[in-house]
């Protein structure tokens, strides 16, 4: 499988571009929130991508951000979703518009997306919810253990609260309330865990 392309653009035509790697031309299909960020001229670029098989076509899917092609392969899994619709929903709102809609449970919201009903908006209501904390869950525990030696209070803090029991996305909350720069990590795990306890 291709995971990742380094090259540079010849070609794009919404929603589909032409990137050249090493002599070879790969033909990508990319939301609109990656043919927003995409730079001007012949820079070199980096596209996280997803290759898609079919009997009657082999697909590649490319996105400037790591996270974007998570919450793709995230849709493929909900029944009825195919790349097409997927690829649709990441062009009309950010990944964390579409958290805070399927979060809320905001049935309109969602039927604004072109191709999506209100059938469709309920069932990624309910097959997204669970997965968009698992991903939000290791987003955050990738950026715990990423900081390595020297992190700060508030990131050590987080790592005990989730050593602890609480899930990621809830024990950064608890942080993000109570720190301050110059406290040290027991003190930010103290009054976390106060603030909690008062809540």
């Amino acid at each position: 499988m291709i995971g990742l392309l380094r090259g540079k653009i010849l070609l794009k035509q919404p929603p589909s571009l032409l990137l050249e790697v090493n002599g070879v031309g790969y033909e990508v299909e990319a939301p609109m929130s990656t043919f927003y960020d995409l730079p001007d001229g012949d820079q070199e670029i980096v596209l996280y991508t997803h290759m898609m098989v079919r009997d009657d076509a082999h697909s590649l899917f490319g996105f400037l951000r790591e996270a974007d092609r998570a919450l793709f392969r995230s849709l493929l899994r909900v029944n009825g979703v195919g790349g097409k619709m997927a690829l649709a929903i990441l062009s009309g709102m950010s990944t964390d518009e579409f958290a805070l809609f399927i979060q809320s449970g905001d049935v309109k919201a969602l039927c604004r997306l072109p191709g999506v009903g209100k059938k469709t908006a309920e069932r990624l209501i309910i097959e997204m919810r669970d997965r968009l904390d698992k991903m939000e869950e290791n987003s955050l525990a990738t950026k715990i253990t990423g900081a390595g030696q020297g992190r700060s209070a508030d990131a050590d803090a987080v790592s005990a609260l989730v050593a602890l029991g609480y899930k990621p996305p809830e024990a950064s909350r608890m942080v993000s309330v109570v720190f301050q720069a110059d406290m040290d990590t027991e003190t930010v795990i103290r009054m976390a865990l106060q603030n909690k306890a008062k809540g």
